[in-house]
């Protein structure tokens, strides 16, 4: 790469370091917050008999994990920041601890689903109005972690200035954009986000079964929440562990950068095509590449380089040009 992609790269990461503070930070006091909600509702679910609340307290306490393992894999991913054994920087530190937290996550959920079925088959007395009060508070809970975890609108509009500036300078290129590709967001923030949002929905599905229990003596309702948090569970865990899993077995060669690849090379401006391709993620909205490049050109590298370049998601290139008769 040039040294002006270089500096670019280092740029980039930078800006990462800056976000992943503010992320980090809100992790941390949201973890705090959300260690103790957990205890008042495993506590008051079980003294008041209610299932629906002793679920959302396991399911907080899930969330909690999660929280614990996105400030860690932040700790850990700015501790070795300049560790030379890590080639491509510390960013799926973080995707490791959010493939950790949806393995986890599933123990929870069965945990949840058993202990839900067992209060269903064997009914037991609720105190219907200390009940609604924790879970009322649980859910308050739940809102605030989820406004301190929330996206910056001042980093949205960073990027929407960026990409504005970047067409602008490159007017002549008509190149899909990397920014729509999906993968720009922070994974780890948004993965704790989420399961503050899961948790959140979870204290309403129990609210809700509390309070037909109390106006209708439909006292079912309180276990079948329960279960229904479960699946709420279940779901999340296997979307975050397919989404992780997919990054850290590089699992990226259907991805829009590959097609953007394959273009910027076989229809540009030199006649050219490519016999072997891999790419693979190495940050948020970053890939690598290796590439073997067959052309009756006299071109080198450097010129397929270039060709890249108006792509900046592109941030490592490793290119071997075959030249035919």
């Amino acid at each position: 790469m040039s040294l002006d992609a270089v500096a670019a790269q280092r740029r980039h990461s930078h800006a990462f370091d800056s976000g992943n503070a503010l992320a980090e930070r809100g992790a941390r006091r949201a973890l705090w917050l959300t260690l103790a909600m957990m205890v008042v509702e495993i506590a008051g679910g079980w003294w008041f008999n209610s299932m629906a609340v002793l679920a959302d307290g396991w399911h907080m306490s899930s969330h909690a994990l999660a929280l614990g393992l996105s400030a860690f894999a932040y700790a850990c991913a700015r501790r070795y920041a300049a560790d030379p054994r890590f080639a491509f920087g510390t960013w799926k530190i973080e995707i490791l601890a959010g493939y950790t937290s949806a393995i986890l996550l599933l123990g929870v959920a069965g945990l949840m689903a058993f202990q839900s079925v067992e209060r269903l088959l064997q009914p037991s007395q609720i105190h219907y109005p200390q009940a609604i009060a924790i879970a009322v508070i649980g859910l308050m809970v739940n809102l605030l972690c989820a406004w301190w975890l929330r996206d910056h609108h001042d980093h949205d509009h960073h990027d929407h200035d960026h990409d504005h500036d970047h067409d602008h300078d490159h007017g002549g290129h008509d190149h899909p954009r990397s920014h729509g590709h999906g993968h720009d967001h922070d994974l780890n923030r948004h993965s704790a986000f989420t399961h503050v949002i899961a948790d959140a929905a979870t204290s309403v599905l129990a609210i809700v079964a509390l309070l037909g229990g109390l106006w209708f003596g439909a006292s079912w309702l309180d276990p079948l929440m329960g279960i229904a948090g479960s699946v709420l569970v279940t779901a999340w865990a296997w979307g975050l562990l397919r989404r992780t899993g997919r990054i850290l077995l590089d699992a990226e060669m259907d991805a829009p950068v590959v097609a953007e690849i394959r273009q910027a090379i076989e229809q540009g401006e030199v006649p050219a095509r490519l016999s072997d391709l891999h790419v693979w993620q190495v940050g948020r909205g970053k890939y690598a590449c290796v590439a073997d490049v067959v052309t009756a050109s006299d071109c080198d590298a450097e010129r397929f380089r270039q060709a890249l370049s108006v792509h900046e998601e592109i941030v490592h290139v490793t290119l071997e040009v075959h030249r035919v008769g």
